[in-house]
């Protein structure tokens, strides 16, 4: 009887996944749980691009330097496949690059972020767009090559892993396409182990690696699964949360919940922190501080209460007071229920006549674009509660 042929032992994803989690908090301090987990589980993606629709883009952010961004990207560097570091890369260069001329596919690393979307951001047009392509697996950029009189237009394919890191904000529609971590300085108690490029980037190589072969061994299963996304998480938070969630999935033990939990923290966080569009964040400011209560009222209490808003930006936009003309040309890009742009009408007050704006023809666009109103409204001041 001849004996029974060997087998590989099955890769055990949810230990793996422990490894790489414990290897960032060896020199990382994430500002929270959720943020771990969300690393963790994109340095995995990175591995099995090809099985999902999106990549989601990492972004280290935090508002002053020395926050741990720099030293969070180095760590990833040394988990993720073809990692390239692309400081200073030009769009034809990564073009190249994602085309898989020089070797496969790289995972592309940027430092100092903020350098190329700050006061030059309109010379950097190209990595914007190249960014944003690369989030969908097919997409492609683009551009005429060659000669003079012989020039070619040619597609060059864009879908990669990109993980960046920087000062302030992106982009919004980099940002929306981003799991957020909002880095901070750590606390005199919090310590970290010194990275020692020598040791610790073998260390990190070697994880690497594992990943490559258990993301290798879970691919068909990835590939062919659409996992439950928690309660409230739809549209974009869904695009980018579903391939960090079905690894989770894959990997099994407590990194299903793990990953729900974590992506439901940074989702709400990313509503917190970023209002969206300068747009939305004056239809926001209308529903929730300006007009509350009130069906009318005239454009000049409307700009008063919005220019007086202590935590906005309507006093100073480019050194100027928010004005009843940009209100105007500002909410005409919205429209109201009957598909009207939202314009001001007559209000009648005091026996006079005034133009301003109605609640009934902001509510739609209030509901498609807002974000949902705070859960616990402000307490009734003393003495007037309904007693009814």
């Amino acid at each position: 009887m001849s004996d029974p042929t060997p087998t590989t032992p099955a890769l055990d994803g949810a230990a793996l996944l422990d490894d790489v989690e414990a290897f960032h908090r060896r020199f990382n301090v994430f500002p929270t749980e959720a943020a771990y987990v969300a690393v963790t589980l994109w340095d995995a993606h990175a591995h099995l691009l090809d099985a999902f629709d999106s990549t989601p883009r990492l972004a280290f952010l935090s508002p002053e330097p020395g926050s741990g961004k720099s030293r969070a990207l180095e760590v990833v560097e040394t988990l993720v496949p073809r990692a390239m570091a692309a400081v200073d890369a030009s769009a034809a260069a990564l073009f190249r690059s994602v085309s898989g001329v020089d070797g496969g596919r790289p995972t592309i690393l940027f430092d100092e972020i903020d350098t190329i979307f700050g006061p030059k951001a309109g010379e950097n047009e190209q990595l914007r767009g190249f960014i944003n392509a690369g989030h969908t697996r097919g997409r492609v950029m683009y551009r005429c090559v060659g000669d003079g009189a012989n020039q070619q237009v040619q597609g060059f394919p864009s879908y990669c892993a990109v993980a960046v890191a920087g000062l302030g904000n992106l982009p919004d529609t980099i940002m929306t396409r981003s799991v957020i971590i909002r880095m901070r300085r750590r606390a005199r108690n919090e310590k970290v182990e010194q990275f020692r490029t020598r040791i610790h980037v073998r260390e990190g190589n070697q994880l690497r690696d594992r990943l490559a072969g258990w993301t290798a061994a879970v691919q068909d299963q990835v590939t062919d699964s659409f996992p439950e996304m928690p309660d409230g998480v739809a549209d974009r938070p869904a695009d980018v949360w579903e391939p960090l969630i079905a690894i989770a999935d894959a990997a099994g033990g407590d990194w299903p919940h793990r990953a729900r939990e974590a992506c439901l923290t940074l989702v709400k966080a990313s509503q917190v922190n970023d209002k969206g569009s300068i747009g939305i964040r004056l239809l926001t400011d209308l529903r929730d501080h300006v007009m509350i209560g009130i069906d009318r009222l005239p454009t000049v209490a409307i700009l008063d209460r919005l220019n007086a808003l202590d935590d906005a930006p309507w006093a100073d936009l480019n050194g100027k007071p928010l004005d009843n003309r940009r209100l105007s040309r500002m909410l005409s890009e919205y429209v109201t229920a009957d598909g009207d742009p939202i314009a001001p009408r007559n209000i009648k007050t005091g026996g006079s006549v005034l133009k301003g704006y109605y609640a009934t023809d902001l509510h739609d666009a209030w509901q498609r674009y807002c974000p949902p109103p705070p859960e616990n409204p402000l307490p009734p001041l003393p003495g007037t509660e309904n007693t009814a």
